[in-house]
This record gives C-alpha cells, structure tokens and sequence, in this order.
C-alpha cells in the first residue's frame, strides 16, 4: 500500500506511510545475523557488542522512513513529514525528522510518477506540483506495488483540493465581463 488514509474530513486530509513488511523483514533479518555472529563466537565481549551493532546500524539504515502528508484546508498548508530511525540514532534524536510545508493555493496538479528500477520493473509515488513550476513528491521514496494503489492516492488528494473541478459558467460570465469593462476604457496608441 502506498499510503493509508489516517482521517479525512471536508477541510482536513491526513494520509501515512509506515515502513513495510520488505523493509521490516529485511531489518529482522540482518539484525539476527549480528545476533548469531555474537552468541556462536568464540571472541570477547567487545567483539560481541560489535557485531550486534554493526549490524543494527545496518538493519536501520535499511529500514524505510515513516512518511506523512497533511492536507489542512482551514490553515490553507500542505505539511509533508519525514521521520528517519537512522539518523534519529546518528544524531542522538537531534535529527532524523524532516517537514515541507506549503500552501495549498500554489498546487496547481497532483500527477503519478513512474521511475524503472533495475532488475524489479517499475515503482510509482505521486507527485505535487506547484504553480511556480516546482514539483515536489508527495513521499520520498517510490513504491513497487501496482499503480491503481498510488493512483488511488492522487485522485484522493485532487478531490479533496478540488483540482478536478470544472470552471463553472457563473465563473466563465463574470471573466467575460471582466473583459467587456476592459474594452469601454480608452486605450492608449502608440
């Protein structure tokens, strides 16, 4: 899953994303392999504690990020969150979070991005982008799984911001005489 619906409600929109069963399988598994080196070794203590170390930081390096997106209509931003245990640890929890935060006026398209990963095929994440021209990804990494998933997620996010939303003919009149009250002003000629 690319990411999960937290709450939703018509001027708020929290959407999350836990690391998943690959990442923590893989952060299981390189974990009990520095728990195996220390307990069948026949070295010291310090060897030991080593070993389990070595390989937790490996375990957590590869662990996934913890990701939220929060959608807040009555304050008018976007909140993009990032939480990362590795450098939580590196930076004794100094560190290891991260938070974009931008105004929901300025989101002019929410697109799904595909990136090819070699050997694996291909990985999908959903892109904002703004309307000066910037785009930024809604999460920091892409996800292997099919892409009606992230699909799903932008569609959400463009309901909820009503980006889908067709420029009424009340909207399209009163443009129309924006202009007409243009056309009676005198116009300078060069």
């Amino acid at each position: 899953m690319y990411m999960l619906v937290e709450s939703r409600t018509g001027s708020y929109l929290h959407l999350k994303r836990s690391p998943g069963i690959r990442s923590w399988s893989l952060f299981v598994g390189i974990a009990s392999i520095g728990l195996a080196a220390a307990y069948y070794s026949a070295d010291s203590l310090a060897w030991k504690l080593f070993y389990m170390a070595g390989c937790f930081f490996v375990a957590a390096q590869n662990l996934e990020q913890w990701e939220e997106a929060i959608f807040d209509k009555s304050k008018g931003t976007v909140c993009l969150k990032t939480f990362n245990l590795y450098k939580k640890i590196l930076t004794f929890s100094k560190g290891g979070s991260e938070q974009v935060v931008a105004l929901l006026n300025e989101i002019r398209d929410v697109n799904v991005e595909e990136e090819t990963v070699r050997y694996f095929g291909k990985s999908y994440l959903v892109v904002l982008r703004f309307v000066t021209g910037f785009s930024h990804p809604l999460t920091q990494s892409a996800v292997m799984s099919y892409r009606s998933d992230v699909e799903a997620v932008a569609k959400l996010i463009i309901s909820f911001l009503e980006l889908d939303r067709v420029e009424s003919p009340h909207d399209l009149s009163q443009s129309s005489e924006t202009e007409a009250s243009d056309a009676d002003e005198p116009q300078d000629e060069y």
